[in-house]
């Protein structure tokens, strides 16, 4: 494969793990994931937090150093990822906000097919797999059904809402966007985003640099020694995940936001039979299973291509 194919593929890559960090319920992890490029993506941020490499940057000069951590994997990959979440942020949030049940039935079914393809790897199913896999479904559900702060922003929140954020972002399954609903911040960072807060974005920036540097190794570490037990786990949190991005929800209370707008602050699963009754609004029941299998059908055609463009 030529360089500016692989590169341009990789740069795709990015732009789709962008627009899945923008929503909260969907993680930029499980498109790393389904694309193949997973253990290099955790290979290449750990590279940072090794001594050696710096060791190899007062030697030899950056040059070396950038070749020792993928720096060009990482830049057109992550200039993927900020093209999307900077171009996407204000399609997504118009989308979330109009069509509802669609978008979520889409990325239901991305998340669907995404827990079978990650399952398939494990090499060998046994107790510890399965207990594994309970574990991963239980943290992964608590966190989607736990209680959405509501705080006053200021820079130390965000710093460490982005280490956390970041850690969750790289892990399929546990969306960073639904960390920072979960913390009360979602609204503040997509406004700053939308808005072009520099500050507030660097702040951020600089705290999901250290939650990378200090995550990333610890799961590499994992894939890499314990690849089975860490893909049950990762399954289960896929698994837990569902029951953020189920699309047919009933609204249970609101909150006003710092715009003074009232938005949907808590929310419950309904069944789709009982949508129009519950909320007065279409289920688009068959539109919405219709997507489900688009999604589907993205991501199984995404995982062949990817098998076969690694075995070029």
């Amino acid at each position: 494969m030529s360089q500016l194919k692989k590169y341009g593929a990789l740069y795709l890559k990015g732009l789709a793990m962008g627009a899945a960090d923008v929503v909260p319920g969907v993680s930029g992890g499980t498109i790393a994931f389904i694309t193949n490029i997973y253990q290099e993506l955790l290979d290449s941020i750990s590279a940072f937090s090794r001594a050696e490499n710096y060791k190899v940057l007062l030697k030899s000069g950056p040059l070396e150093f950038f070749r020792c951590v993928n720096g060009l994997f990482l830049v057109v990959l992550f200039g993927g990822v900020f093209t999307s979440i900077f171009s996407l942020a204000k399609g997504i949030s118009y989308l979330l906000e109009n069509e509802t049940e669609l978008i979520w039935s889409f990325f239901f079914g991305l998340i669907v097919v995404s827990c079978f393809l990650i399952a398939r790897q494990v090499e060998r199913w046994n107790a510890q797999a399965g207990f594994v896999l309970i574990i991963g479904g239980v943290i992964a559900y608590w966190v989607t059904v736990s209680t959405p702060a509501v705080i006053e922003p200021s820079y130390w929140k965000v710093f460490a809402a982005g280490a956390v954020a970041i850690c969750a972002m790289i892990l399929p399954g546990i969306s960073g966007s639904f960390i920072l609903l979960i913390l009360g911040l979602y609204g503040h960072i997509i406004g700053a985003i939308k808005n072009l807060d520099v500050m507030t974005l660097l702040v951020f920036t600089a705290g999901t640099g250290v939650g990378l540097l200090s995550f990333s190794r610890i799961l590499s570490w994992f894939y890499a020694h314990y690849r089975s037990v860490t893909l049950a786990l990762l399954t289960g949190f896929l698994v837990g995940s569902l029951n953020a991005v189920w699309p047919w929800k009933q609204v249970l209370s609101y909150r006003v936001n710092s715009h003074g707008e009232q938005v949907p602050f808590l929310r419950e699963n309904v069944l789709p039979t009982d949508y129009l009754a519950i909320t007065g609004n279409d289920p688009h029941l068959w539109t919405g299973c219709g997507l489900m299998f688009v999604a589907i059908g993205l991501v199984y055609g995404l995982t062949l291509l990817g098998e076969k463009l690694g075995k070029e």
